[in-house]
Formats: structure tokens, sequence, C-alpha cells
């Protein structure tokens, strides 16, 4: 009886470095004759693998070299197709063509529509291009698991009622879709890329089983456990010439923890029997019995290389990655099988001291000559930090995993085009793309700038009317005598970035929100583009990737027939955008590398830095399949959605394999504090504690040093002391209890100069509700001598007014055309008794120990018996009696003081002031509307009257001005904080620091 062939598989040990001890390994077999490896093939998982090996060849070829063909069998994560090599089949008939994801997307995403159409349910064009892409992955599983659509009938048919509702109607309209996408497809002549995959591969195999002429072929590093690529590796493993290499295959697990990995009976289904996903050797055992060969049968690679660990790495990783079931036998490890030497953990208060601590740690391993140094991150937030930090010592490190498209700065503005469009170019939205960094890149740049900031300054506070045409009549119009200059000097530029923007405008807005063609709402957004950016926005690594996404959705758009709303554009670009990664080009430090995970695959560095080792990050958790219910997926034999979390354990114990290792993790993230990530708690568990390298606490003092000042001082309230000369000799009725309270935002305000903004699209504040009230109230007592019949009408012509702000005009107009009737009402009723209003919104002033006295009335009456009465419009409460008692809400008598001194030129000789009112439009007793006086209802002598109240005001005045405008007292912050509650300056005082917030 003859012998059965062996098979040639091998395992290389955790702690080899893989891609140069396979180097060694082949060169030592293969490279004796110059020609010997040019011959081979080598068959690795993907490009990036791919990359990995030739530099292994390099790094030990000693000198020239003539490579193996190394080819990649492609990877469905990264839709990649089989490489060039493996897909050229002579006497086949050619495949059709696949299928273009992007392409695809969109036709599934229409087919989704289709039938939420026939069941009479609407869907938005962004969810349902979501759940297109979700149904194309769960698509491309089925055919790589070789599960077919009768599959799915029958376990649909066979479950029944024991699924949800909700998972029973996802379920029916899956079956549906995976009914209708083959027809779809075969009506188009093509063929999905992973049935494509599997059908090279195949036929690969076949070809293979008849023999090749290459004189070996090495399948290396491959763990995808299809059954293509199963059947690929069984037959290369039975092949004469024929190797198959994996990457860390534990050989010397246990059996019985072996055999408790899985697979079980129906997928798991057993009691007590599940499948266990999220061990790192999972795969590799279920791609080990789906290619028929048994553990005993893989042999070690013996070849090793100067980049390797110690042994004892392989068996501190095999112990800390035990089944749950089996850590019991923690307690009886010898100190070597739990060792971890050469292993190092640091937590970090937060992630931006991680980065800072990694960069760091990086610079430090530099200094030593020939050392590689690699960060290992899921995080790419993480990785972004790290490289901007690296900066700064002058260092370049490419982060070879990229940036998804939306986040680089050409992705970022087709969406922020497509965001201002269909906000109806709402101040927010219109601002972030004229100030994008390629809108005007060129010399014009600081120009262009300066009348963005000019358009955003007027632009500040609530918004105007939406749309290109209500900005330009805001700013037009007549509107807030205080920013009327500023609005009228940048409407004639504005007219010329209104007619770039107006023809996406028009597309997205001309319908009311009906759905539009996406090949048009592209093109539109193109054409935008371009007239703001130019060629900048199509060049670069970015910029040429943004163009290919736009030529290739512009040849796929049609698949979407629909069409799209125009709100959801934005959400559906950055859909389609976010698989596209764009990566740097090569020229980074030649010993400095970042890594993403699948990037670290079969690489290793001397020193590998494990970045952000915290639950949620490494692990990622796994995004839910919207479409079948885990039972329904076990049932079919797909993989579990925690099977990624076993493919991440595995990369972790990859990377443990390097003769360095520091872990990192911060203790918070943005928001809250973090748990470390199951693998680190792990090794913690086993080991009884991970070790801190002997730099930890220095890296972590360095990294908060480096950007914060070596001494820090408690400071003391801001107190500046102006000379004589800069301080004011002016001040306005509204500012004495500012300088009272708050003599530092008196300084601020009043020596500065400075002012707050408001914020873009503001919510209306009582500041802005109040200079809608006096205008209206201005203009009907200047204009229409205050006649009763015409106050309602002048409301209603101001809030109706070009660039008019829409939300005071709901929500406001109601509560101030109530408020403005009792105006008129009770001034009709105080004229027919006698009193006549003659003074309306004027601006009077008086000196008074040297410093001079200003202020606007809102309206001042003369009495019947020829005394005079100040009014001050109020659009909330008024101030009370006790406040004026304290000294403040002096206003209404400082104006009555300037009256009384001859300050307003309009009242003549006889200017006694004993009338004090505010006339507040906020509801009392269910009526909007009353007056208020700042005295005491039952006043004592000592209290504040009517009669002295312009006395009063005057004591407190001169007293502020001695101290602090003619005199040399310093403008100290917060002397009064009950009486200073405006937040203008805290920031400016540094407020935080000294008064223990």
């Amino acid at each position: 009886m003859a012998e059965a062939p062996r098979a040639n598989v091998f395992s290389m040990p955790a702690h080899r470095a893989f891609a140069d001890a396979l180097a060694v390994g082949l060169l030592r077999r293969f490279g004796k004759d110059p020609l010997g490896l040019a011959r081979g093939i080598v068959i690795v998982p993907n490009n990036r693998a791919k990359l990995a090996i030739q530099n292994g060849f390099v790094r030990h070829s000693g000198g020239g070299l003539l490579l193996p063909r190394i080819v990649a069998i492609g990877d469905s994560d990264l839709g990649e197709s089989v490489g060039i090599g493996l897909d050229a089949i002579d006497g086949d008939d050619p495949l059709p063509p696949v299928v273009d994801p992007l392409r695809r997307t969109l036709i599934l995403a229409a087919m989704i529509a289709r039938v939420y159409e026939r069941e009479a349910e609407r869907i938005d064009g962004a969810e349902a291009l979501a759940l297109a892409q979700a149904l194309g992955a769960t698509l491309d599983q089925m055919q790589l698991e070789r599960v077919e659509p009768a599959q799915l009938t029958a376990l649909a048919d066979e479950m029944g009622e024991e699924l949800a509702g909700h998972w029973r109607q996802s379920l029916d309209l899956f079956r549906i879709l995976s009914d209708e996408w083959p027809r779809e497809l075969a009506a188009r002549g093509l063929i999905d890329l992973a049935d494509h995959r599997g059908r090279v591969l195949d036929a690969v195999a076949a070809r293979w089983t008849q023999g090749s002429d290459a004189p070996f072929i090495v399948a290396a590093g491959i763990s995808d456990t299809a059954p293509a690529v199963a059947q690929l590796l069984r037959t290369l493993a039975f092949m004469p010439q024929g190797m198959v290499v994996f990457a860390d295959l534990d050989r010397a697990m246990p059996q019985a923890e072996w055999d408790a990995l899985g697979p079980h009976e129906a997928g798991g289904e057993g009691p007590g029997q599940p499948d266990l996903e999220t061990h790192p050797q999972y795969h590799l055992k279920l791609l080990l019995d789906r290619m028929g060969i048994a553990r005993d049968e893989v042999r070690r690679w013996q070849a090793a290389s100067e980049a390797d660990a110690t042994p004892r790495r392989t068996m501190m990783t095999s112990n800390a990655f035990a089944p749950a079931a089996f850590t019991g036998k923690w307690r009886e490890l010898q100190s070597h099988e739990r060792s971890l030497a050469g292993i190092k953990a640091i937590e970090l208060a937060n992630p931006a001291q991680e980065a800072q601590a990694i960069a760091l740690a990086m610079r430090h391993s530099l200094e030593t000559p020939e050392r590689t140094v690699a960060l290992v991150t899921p995080d790419r937030a993480l990785a972004a930090r790290v490289a901007a930090h690296l900066t700064r010592w002058g260092i370049a490190a490419d982060d070879s995993a990229g940036r998804a498209l939306p986040q680089t700065t050409a992705g970022a503005l087709p969406l922020l085009v497509a965001e201002a469009a269909a906000a109806r170019f709402a101040p927010v939205e219109l601002m972030s793309l004229l100030k994008h960094p390629l809108v005007r890149s060129g010399g014009d740049r600081l120009g262009w700038l300066d009348q963005v900031r000019a358009l955003d300054m007027v632009l500040r506070g609530p918004r105007p009317a939406n749309d290109l045409d209500g900005i330009g009549e805001f700013l037009t119009a007549e509107g807030a005598r205080r920013t009327r200059a500023a609005r009228h000097a940048i409407a004639p530029w504005w007219r010329e970035v209104a007619a770039i923007l107006k023809p996406i405008e028009t597309l997205f807005a001309g319908r009311d929100g009906a759905a539009i063609d996406l090949g048009n709402a592209l093109a539109a957004i193109r054409e935008t583009m371009t007239a703001l950016a130019g060629d900048a926005a199509w060049t670069g690594p970015a910029g040429r990737a943004l163009a290919d996404f736009f030529t290739d959705l512009a040849i796929a758009a049609p698949d979407l027939p629909g069409g799209i709303a125009p709100d959801a554009i934005p959400t559906a670009l950055e859909r389609l955008m976010a698989p596209i990664a764009v990566r740097p080009p090569q020229g980074g430090h030649p010993r400095l590398f970042i890594w993403g995970l699948i990037e670290a695959r079969l690489q290793s560095a001397d020193l590998m830095i494990l970045g952000g080792l915290n639950e949620g990050v490494w692990p990622q958790l796994p995004a839910p399949d919207p479409w079948l219910a885990p039972g329904i997926r076990r049932r079919l034999g797909l993989p579990g959605l925690d099977g990624r979390i076993g493919l991440s354990a595995h990369d972790f114990a990859g990377a443990l394999a390097a003769p360095e290792v520091l872990i990192t993790r911060s203790r918070r993230d943005a928001g809250a504090p973090t748990v470390a990530s199951r693998f680190v708690l792990r090794l913690e568990a086993m080991a009884g504690g991970l070790p801190r390298p002997e730099l930890a606490d220095d890296m972590g003092a360095l990294a908060l040093a480096l950007d914060q000042a070596q001494a820090r001082e408690q400071i003391k309230h801001p107190a500046p002391v102006p000379t004589s000369e800069q301080r004011p000799r002016r001040i306005s009725v509204t500012q004495l209890d500012r300088l009272k309270a708050d003599p530092f935002a008196f300084y601020a305000q009043s020596v500065l100069h400075l002012a707050a903004v408001d914020a873009l699209d503001a919510d209306p504040t009582a500041a802005w509700r109040g200079s809608a009230v006096h205008e209206v109230l201005e203009l009907w007592s200047k204009e229409d001598d205050h006649d009763p019949a015409l106050l309602h009408q002048r409301a209603r012509d101001l809030m109706l007014a070009p660039g008019a702000n829409p939300v005071i005009r709901a929500m406001w107009e109601p509560r101030l055309l109530a408020a403005i009737e009792w105006i008129a009402e009770t001034m009709s009723a105080q004229i027919a008794d006698g009193r006549q209003p003659i003074l309306f919104e004027q601006w009077g002033e008086v000196e008074i120990d040297g410093v001079m006295l200003g202020g606007k009335a809102d309206r001042i009456d003369r009495l019947p018996d020829g005394g005079i009465a100040v009014v001050d419009y109020k659009t909330g409460q008024a101030p009370t009696a006790a406040m004026v008692r304290a000294g403040y809400s002096l206003q209404l008598g400082l104006l009555g003081l300037i009256a009384e001194r001859g300050g307003f030129e309009a009242l003549g000789d006889d200017n006694r002031a004993y009338g004090f009112e505010y006339w507040s439009l906020a509801k009392k007793k269910d009526v909007f509307g009353h007056i208020a006086k700042p005295f005491p209802a039952r006043p004592t002598p000592d209290d504040v009257s009517p009669e002295n109240f312009t006395a009063f005001v005057e004591r407190h005045l001169v007293a502020a001005c001695e101290r602090w405008l003619t005199g040399n007292e310093p403008f100290t912050a917060k002397l009064a904080p009950e009486f200073a509650p405006y937040a203008d300056y805290d920031q400016l005082m540094r407020l935080q620091e000294w008064y223990g917030i």
C-alpha cells in the first residue's frame, strides 16, 4: 500500500519576524542558483503583504537579487482582486467583467428603494445607500462562503416564528434582493468581485492539480478562510514543489484548547459548544479544517532572522490567549511561561498625552543607529496626532493606512459645497465653504479671506433669510445702523460670489426638496468646486482620488434612476467616499513607520509601539448587520460579527513578536473614562501586571512639559493700571454698572476697544429683540408722529422687510404686536391727560467733574407740570429698586442728570427730572406690557426717591470717575460678580485660572 503524500504545511512561530524569516528560508533553499528564486512564485494575502515580503528579501539578499514572482490572492476587505499572474488562465473562457463597487452600491440602493416603494414605504436616499453598502458586504460573504440563496430560503422557512418581527422583515427583504441581484448582474453581463475571485482561485487550483513548471510555489501568511482559498492552499500543500506557510499557527496549544475553538456542529448551536470566534487561532483552525489537514501535520519553519524575538514570546502569547475555560492554568504556569520580557506598557491621561508620549518614544528609538520603530494602531486620529508631533523634530512619518477621502482637505470640499447648497447657504455652512483652504488658494488668497471675514462679521447674530438672494437683500437693506456701512461695503463682492453659487442653488432648491438627478448634482458640485478652487481641488494624492471618484460616480449615477433628495446628498457623498483611503506617497523616514492593523501584518520592527489599546478601539466593536440576524448567520455558516475581534487578536499577537514592544493606552477619551483592551487585561491577569518602561515617568512628564510652561504661578485678579493719558474721559450711561462691578471689563471695552462678537446663526438674544423694538418705536415716533393707528403697521413692515431676521419674525412678531398695541394705547391716554412726548432716540451728553457723560434716551416726555419723565423701553424685566439701592442700574437717573444739565438740546430750559419709567414689553398678569419704576413701593426716608434720584446717581458717578477715570485705581476684575453677569471678557481676564472654576 502506497504511503499517503505528506502535506507541505509550515507555521512561523509568533516570535519570528515573518517576512524576514520567510526570505531567509527561501534564500537558503533556492538562492544558490542566481535564477532559482526568479522562477518561483510566492502567494501573499494582499498587495501590502507583497511589499513586506519584497522588503524582507531586500534586507537579507546581501546584494543584487532577482526576486520571485510575488502575487496577491486579493483581499475582499480591501476590495482587491486576484493579482496578475493568477488571473491569466490559459485555455479557459474569459470571465465576465467585475461590477464596479461604486456602481454596485448605486444599483443595490435603487433596488432597495423599489422594494420599499412596492411595500408602500419610502426610504431616504442616504439610508438606501447605507443599506446597499451593508447588503453588498453580506452578499460578498455569502459568495465567499459558497452559501446558495436556496439555503437561505430553506432556513427562513425552517426558523419561521423563531425570529423577532423586525428580523423577519429584514430577512424577507434580503431574500427578495438576493434573488433579484443575480438576475440584475446577468442582465448587465457582470459578476461580483468576490465571485470573480472565487472562480479564478478555483481555476488556478484545478490547473495546478495537473502540475506547474515553477520550481516552487509558496503561499505565505494567508489566513483567509474562504472555501476557494482553502482549496487552493490544499492543492499547494500536496504539490511536490508547493508549500503553505502560516503566520503564528499555534502548534503547541493543548489539544483540549484547540478542540474547544470550533467550528462545532451547526455553527456552535449545541449546548456548551459555542464557536470561539474571538480567539486569535480560530480562523487558522477553521482554515486547516477546510483544507482537510490536521494540526499535527503542520511543521515548524526552521529559518530564523536577526529580527526575531525570544522563543519565550511565543509561549507567553499562547498562554495569554488561552480560551476562558482554560485560564485556570495560569496559576500553575512557570515564570518563563508567563514572562513579559521585552514588553512594557504605559498609561497616559488622555489621547493627546498618549500621542505625545508615543512620539517621544519613537524619537528616542531613532537615537540608536539602524534601529527601526513602528507604531501599530487602528486609531487613525492617534496616528495623525503622532505624525504631527514628530514634525516638531523634522521627522516625516507616513501613515501607510492613509486617511479616508472625506477626511482630507480635498475630500471635504465637495461635502461642504453640498452641505451649503442643501442648507440654502445658511451662514455656518456658507462660511465653512468660503473659508476652505483650497478656495482661492493662489496668490489672491489673502484678499479673498479679507472679504470673507468682512462677510462673516456682518452675518454674525441671528441668520438673515436663507438663500443667496436673501443674503444679498440683507447686505443692501437699510436695517440696523451699526452694521449698515459694513454690509453695504461687502455687497459688491458678494454679488460676484453669489453668481458662482447661483447654479447649484437653483438646482438644489428648484424642486422644493424633491429628488434630483445624482449626475446633475455631481456636475453642479464639480463646477462649483472648480469655480471656487480651480485646479487646486483636483491635484495631489487626495485631489486625484477625488477626481477619480467623481468620474466613477458620474458613470454610475444613471443606476440610481430615482435621484436623491438635496438634503441627503452630503450624507450620501460621504458614505460613498468613506471606503476610499488616500495614502501618502513614499518618502517618510526610512526607519520609522506608522501602520494600521492590516499594514502591520507580516511586518516587524525592532520596537513595536502598540497604541490605542482601549476596548472599542483595539479591538473595535463589530458593526451590526442590518440584514441577517446572528442566528441566521450561524445557521448559514457565515462568519460571525465577532470574527473580526479574533482577527484583531491575531494582529495583536503578531505585533507582540517584535524584540521590544511598548503598549500604550489613555485613561480617558474625549468624553469619558476608557476601559483597557481585553487583550491588555489578559496579559495583566496572566503575568500579574505589565512592566512599565524605565523612561515611563520621564515620558509622561516630558509629554506634559513639551507644551506647558516649566513654572506655573498662581495668578492674581487681573488689575491693569493704565496711565492717566490712557484712561478714558468719556463714559456712557450704560457703562457705569460695568465700571463699578467689573472694572477690567470696562478697561477691555473702553481702553483696549475690544468688543464681543456674536456667533454665526445665533439664537435671537434680548439685545437683538430690543434693537428691533427700538427701531420700530423710533421710526413710529419720528416719521408717524406717534400716531397709534400707524404703530401696528410700522411693526409689521419692519418684520417683513428684506433681510429681516426670520426667526425674530416668526417667534417674536405676535408678542411684539401685542406689546406695542399696549404702548400705543398707554401713550394715547397720557397725551390726553396732558403729557407730551418731545424727544425720541436722541443722544445727549454733559461734562461732570472732568468726564463727559453721554447716553441715548429712548424717550423723554414733558409732564403736565413742566417737569420731564425719562422712559426706557425694555423687552424683558425691568431693574428692581434693590439694585438701584445698591448703586447699580442707574441708567434712567443718569439720563435725567444729563437732561437737567442741558445735555439734550431739544428740551428747553426747565429740565427738572422726576419721572423715571421702564416700559417693559414682558408679560405681567396675562398682559404684554407694563410700567415699572426703580423705587420701592413703600419708601423710607433713606430710600432713593424720584426727587433725589439724579443727585443719588451723580454721587455714584463722581465717585466712580474719581477712582478709575481721573484717578489711578487699578481696573480689577470682577469686583462685584453679582452685578457683572456678562462673560464677554472672562477668557481675556483668564477667569478660570484665579476664580476656582
